[in-house]
């Protein structure tokens, strides 16, 4: 009896046909995820523009007056610039007729104060906000003095000194402070602070505009 011959050529073609079969799917598998990682990749310049042409995305930005609005809302009291005062500041109690060291009463308070300024864009109105294109127009509410404070640790009495006819008045400091108080207000408006903290939201608020999408924007 002659024995049954070998198959071995379909057996062979069938393990090739599968081989080509998985490394077509691996090359497959592999191409789209470089392609995935591209387009991730992919977001500025040529490139970006490359990508947007091989992928079909187009780049979608919501520029609308609503939304710009709302957004800079949302930013509410924008604390843009900070001014700081140490001074000494006196308070005295004297008397026309007799001299200080009879009735006088002398107070120097060694204060230390911060003013914060900005702009509440909460005061936003949608007429301040003109939208045309990829240009925005802002009209900013006005510069306004948010804190004038003392700062109650960093503030002293730095000396104190009464007649000897008269005791303490008990309320002299609290008047010393309250004049500091407005010395640091006043100071700070001299000092342009009103004017610092509406340059520092305009150009605060510039920067977010343009990371909206807008290439022209105009804040004043």
């Amino acid at each position: 009896m002659n024995p049954s011959p070998t198959v071995t050529e379909p057996r062979r073609s069938g393990t090739r046909a599968l081989t080509v079969l998985v490394a077509v799917v691996l090359g497959l598998l592999i191409g789209a995820g470089a392609l995935a990682i591209f387009l991730h990749e992919a977001a500025y310049g040529i490139w970006d523009r490359f990508a947007t042409k091989v992928s079909g995305r187009a780049l979608e930005i919501n520029v609308s007056q609503p939304t710009v609005v709302d957004k800079i809302q949302r930013l509410e009291r924008l604390e843009t610039v900070t001014y700081t005062m140490d001074k000494v500041v006196e308070g005295n109690r004297t008397s026309d007729i007799l001299p200080d060291f009879l009735v006088g009463d002398k107070l120097l308070l060694a204060v230390h104060g911060t003013a914060i300024a900005g702009v509440d864009l909460g005061q936003l109105k949608s007429s301040d906000v003109t939208v045309t294109g990829k240009s925005v127009t802002v009209h900013l509410p006005p510069a306004q003095i948010f804190v004038s404070a003392l700062d109650s640790s960093k503030t002293r009495v730095y000396s104190r000194s009464t007649g000897l006819f008269v005791a303490a008045d008990p309320n002299l400091e609290s008047e010393v402070r309250a004049k500091a108080e407005k010395d640091l207000y006043d100071s700070a408006q001299t000092a342009g602070i009103l004017d610092t903290a509406r340059k520092n939201a305009a150009a605060t608020l510039t920067k977010l505009l343009l990371t909206f999408g807008f290439e022209q924007v105009q804040v004043d």
